[in-house]
Order: structure tokens, then C-alpha cells, then sequence
């Protein structure tokens, strides 16, 4: 098995995560295309999404929101911050 992966973020061959994030196809397909760097730094987003804007996981809409995020930030597409944040 290959230790790097092609990532989809990054647009570069970079070191791939240790197991898929999530169970199932989609975990598969992000553990394919998604490098270690590109979901380390999507966890940090998304526990500042859900802190921010008081998600509720066990909420449908809720995680649909966060999942459009997750598809946006690795797209390199305009996403969600927390409102007053900005990156250094």
C-alpha cells in the first residue's frame, strides 16, 4: 500500500492519512484522495464550525451542512469560517 496520496486539496502527491476518517464508501473515497495535512486541517475547521455556529451532529441538517463544508474546503471553493476569524 502506497504511503502517499494524490490530494485533492493540495493538488500534490503528500503523505495519506493512517485509516479512512469515516466508515464506508465516503471514507474510503477521502482516504484515496485526501492527504493527512488537508484533514488535520479540516478538523481544525470543523470543530471551529460546529463550536461557532452551535451545531448539533445528531441533527440531519446539521451534518448535511457540515458535510457541503467539508466538500467545499477540499475543493479549494469559498467556505464557511467562524464569523470575526481570520487566518494567519
Amino acid at each position: 500500500m502506497s504511503e502517499v496520496v494524490f490530494c485533492r486539496k493540495f493538488k500534490e502527491d503528500l503523505p495519506k492519512m493512517v485509516r479512512p476518517p469515516y466508515p464506508g464508501p465516503k471514507g474510503e473515497e477521502l482516504f484515496n484522495s485526501v492527504s493527512k495535512k488537508a484533514w488535520d486541517e479540516w478538523v481544525i475547521l470543523q470543530t471551529t464550525l460546529i463550536n461557532e455556529k452551535q451545531l448539533d451532529l445528531s441533527k440531519k441538517d446539521d451534518r448535511e451542512y457540515l458535510n457541503a463544508q467539508l466538500d467545499l474546503f477540499l475543493d479549494n471553493k469559498d467556505h464557511d469560517t467562524a464569523s470575526g476569524f481570520t487566518e494567519i
